[in-house]
């Protein structure tokens, strides 16, 4: 997702209104982020579905390395390595 300009990707909401249509293509085709205001405080951010798509993508993998880090750290699970020596013990017979 490219940089947000701040020089033209902050709009007020009774403006993006009046041009929705416009602004979402313009996000759509930049892949920059939107940004709108409500009474002069940024109150909300329009980003392309794709774009959202890999964020919750990104965010499910971190929350689930997190998870596997603590259960390591708690001396749950098994290790990279075993990991590894498994699958291959087990697909190279």
């Amino acid at each position: 997702m490219p940089q947000i300009q701040l020089d033209q990707d902050i709009r007020s909401l009774s403006d993006f209104r009046a041009n929705a249509a416009s602004y979402i293509e313009r996000v759509k085709s930049s892949r920059r982020p939107l940004i709108l205001t409500q009474h002069g405080k940024s109150s909300a951010v329009l980003i392309d579905v794709e774009d959202y798509q890999k964020l919750l993508d990104k965010i499910q993998l971190l929350e689930e390395l997190s998870t596997a880090r603590k259960e390591l750290d708690n001396g749950e699970g098994i290790s990279h390595e075993e990991f590894f020596n498994e699958l291959r013990a087990k697909y190279t017979s």
